[in-house]
């Protein structure tokens, strides 16, 4: 109709958009406040609103011009048609100029006032959202989750339980649900596994003689030293290994020295210490019938008994573990090396030369080899009282011990016939003559048969004449003739005559002694 003013007509809506209410207007003859276009929905917050004509503020926006801001976005119009000759458009108002009061609104509805464009609620998904408020500082316990390749970057540290104790949590809980992580960190762990052996990292003790054994067997040393001599080098070698590692508690670990003395076992009190001092004093006993200096000085004592308990009481430090530790097993290595040293450059008459024990004598080659075997009694006695495992000599020097021993058995028993602790003989014959004979059989590598005489020691092992035979393995037979067992307890298997059987059993546990 002619009368109506363009502010009371109403856009058709968009298809698909909800018709928009009339505003009503504000009571009161107050003035409204100026607004400023809301931004549509292509338009970001802050921007300028897109070119075009706007509407004044006395006038209602012209349906055909293009779309108001704030509505929803139709068509875009043809460029072409903007520059379409027309009528002149009413100019736009300067935003700065204070816009022309509307009418007086009366009560109830009423047309809207021209000097306020209208404007349309802004679509929830653009109104632009209210400032955020700013996050509480974070807490120990709310540490942000670790990202997968560091929790991956971790596995191999975890592995070697080198994490720590945030980092090994998040690791495990990250393999609960991590399938290639947890089949990684499994093959991580097994070698890990695979670093601890179950072996122990000691030096084999036999290493020694086997590499100085490969040496001499493809190059000959050019002053070679003698087997027997060999023996008591290799022995003394393999208990300086034991010793070369031990700290001070080690030293002064309690050790019980036993042997049998004619009649029962007996034993002494020590330390470990202490019995590297009664190896050193003992040998002392070869160094010197070698022209070696003495340990204990030219009025030493002449059995191994009193040189050792001269000793011990002259230095009660060396028994008793309280000074320094280590400090006289330097000395008896040092005095070990210069025995072999010497027989070595000696030559062969050196081997004959009698090195007196007090109440008997050894030659130097039976002498070496009697120092070889205490080196393995001793050693033994050592490495049970600081709990270390220690193997048995190699199979040649074992035989090489044990055939001095029986070497010496006639000898022995002799002297306990003489002493009224053995029965006497029972036929006598010629120096050189076969006679009643022992056979003596001990199993192992290093063993093998020996046959003793039983009536003389003139008398000639035979063994049509044996009347007895003692079979015992080489570990019975080392805990015999070192005087750790009792004679009765010792054989594993006797036949034949049981006066000559106890004889000799009580004649090898004699040859024991400090």
């Amino acid at each position: 109709m002619a009368d109506e003013t363009p502010t009371e007509r109403t856009p058709e809506p968009a298809p698909g958009q909800k018709p928009r209410p009339r505003q009503e207007p504000a009571p009161g003859p107050e003035r409204a406040p100026d607004l400023e276009p809301a931004p549509g929905p292509e338009s970001a917050p802050g921007q300028k609103p897109l070119p075009g004509p706007q509407p004044g503020p006395e006038s209602a926006p012209d349906p055909e011009s293009g779309p108001r801001p704030g509505s929803v976005p139709g068509p875009e119009p043809d460029p072409a048609s903007e520059q379409r000759p027309g009528p002149d458009p009413e100019p736009e108002p300067d935003p700065t100029s204070e816009p022309r009061p509307g009418p007086d609104p009366g009560p109830g509805p009423g047309p809207e006032p021209a000097s306020a464009p209208e404007t349309e609620p802004e679509p929830a998904a653009s109104a632009p959202l209210p400032p955020a408020t700013p996050l509480a500082a974070p807490t120990p316990s709310g540490a942000h989750p670790l990202s997968h390749d560091l929790l991956r970057s971790l596995l191999g540290a975890w592995a070697l339980t080198a994490c720590s104790q945030e980092e090994t949590a998040a690791v495990e809980a990250h393999l609960n649900h991590c399938p290639s992580c947890a089949e990684e960190a499994l093959r991580l762990r097994d070698a890990v596994g695979l670093l601890h052996t179950e072996h122990s990292l000691d030096l084999d003790p036999m290493l020694r003689s086997r590499v100085l054994a490969g040496c001499l067997g493809r190059r000959p040393a050019r002053i070679p030293v003698p087997d027997w001599a060999g023996v008591y080098d290799a022995e003394a070698a393999r208990l300086d290994a034991l010793l070369i590692d031990m700290g001070e508690a080690e030293w002064r670990t309690p050790v019980r020295l036993k042997w049998f003395d004619g009649r029962r076992p007996t034993g002494r009190d020590t330390t470990v210490a202490g019995v590297i001092g009664h190896l050193m004093v003992v040998d002392g006993i070869v160094a010197a019938s070698l022209g070696l200096p003495d340990p204990l000085g030219a009025d030493a004592p002449g059995s191994p008994l009193a040189r050792t308990e001269a000793y011990w009481h002259h230095e009660p430090g060396a028994a008793y573990g309280s000074g320094p530790p280590g400090a006289v097993r330097e000395l008896w290595r040092e005095q070990g090396h210069a025995l072999v040293r010497t027989v070595s450059f000696a030559g062969r008459g050196v081997a004959d030369r009698d090195v007196p024990y007090g109440e008997f004598a050894l030659p130097v080659r039976d002498a070496f080899l009697d120092r070889a075997f205490a080196c393995w009694v001793h050693a033994v006695d050592i490495a049970e009282a600081i709990d270390y495992p220690y193997e048995p000599p190699a199979s040649a020097h074992l035989k090489a011990m044990i055939d001095l021993c029986a070497r010496l058995l006639p000898e022995t028993l002799a002297a306990r016939r003489r002493a009224g602790l053995a029965a006497p003989p029972r036929r006598l014959v010629e120096a050189g003559t076969p006679g009643r004979t022992l056979h003596l059989q001990v199993e192992g590598t290093g063993g093998g048969d020996w046959y003793i005489p039983l009536d003389s020691p003139a008398a000639t092992a035979s063994p049509e004449e044996a009347v007895a035979t003692i079979a015992l393995d080489q570990e019975a037979f080392y805990l015999l003739a070192s005087g750790h067992v009792p004679p009765q307890e010792a054989a594993a298997g006797l036949s034949g005559d049981t006066e000559a059987i106890r004889d000799v059993l009580f004649a090898t546990a004699s040859l024991s002694r400090l």
